[in-house]
C-alpha cells in the first residue's frame, strides 16, 4: 500500500544521465577493464545540463532518489560529487561491491521496493535495458539520451554488472 501522504519520487541513474563519464570511457576500452581507475576518476565528471535541469524540476514536486549502478565503495565521492552539482538531497541507492547482476535486474528491484510504499513518478535512466525493463513492469520512464551512448559502458552495465 502506498504512502500517499508523501512527494511521490523522481528516481535518477547517475552516470550519463546526470553525470558526463566520457572522459573516463578509456578505462573501459582495454583488457582487462581498470575498474579501479574508472571509479575513482569520477569525481571529475562533468555535469550534464539536461539531467541536472530535469532534477531541479523533479524536485518541485517529487522527492528525488537517485539510483546508480556504482559500487557501494564509491559512496563518499558520489555524494560529495551531488553536493557540488548543488543537486537536492536525496537517498543514494547503489550496488554492493561484489554484486556483479546486471545493472536492469538490480535496478529493477530496487524500483519494485520503492514502489511497495512510494508511488514513482518517473525513472530517468540512460540504460536502454533498464528502460525497457522498467516500462514492462508499469513504471514511467524517461530515457537521458543527451550524451553519446558508449559500447564499453553497455557491456560493463549488462555482462559485468559492474556500473
Amino acid at each position: 500500500m502506498t504512502d500517499s501522504s508523501k512527494r511521490p519520487l523522481a528516481v535518477f541513474d547517475l552516470d550519463n544521465t546526470l553525470a558526463d563519464t566520457a572522459h573516463r570511457q578509456r578505462f573501459l576500452e582495454s583488457k582487462p577493464r581498470d575498474w579501479d581507475a574508472f571509479f575513482a576518476a569520477a569525481p571529475a565528471d562533468p555535469p550534464l545540463a539536461e539531467g541536472i535541469a530535469l532534477v531541479l524540476a523533479s524536485a518541485e514536486e517529487c522527492e528525488v532518489i537517485y539510483l546508480t549502478g556504482r559500487p557501494e565503495r564509491c559512496r563518499r565521492d558520489t555524494l560529495e560529487w551531488l553536493a557540488a552539482q548543488g543537486l537536492p538531497e536525496g537517498r543514494v541507492y547503489m550496488r554492493r561491491n561484489d554484486d556483479r547482476r546486471p545493472a536492469r535486474r538490480t535496478k529493477l528491484e530496487t524500483l519494485r521496493r520503492l514502489a511497495r510504499t512510494r508511488e514513482i513518478r518517473v525513472l530517468v535512466d540512460d540504460d536502454e535495458l533498464v528502460c525497457e525493463d522498467a516500462e514492462r513492469a508499469g513504471f514511467t520512464v524517461v530515457r537521458a539520451k543527451w550524451t553519446a551512448p558508449s559500447a564499453a559502458l553497455k557491456t560493463a552495465q549488462e555482462r559485468e554488472g559492474r556500473t
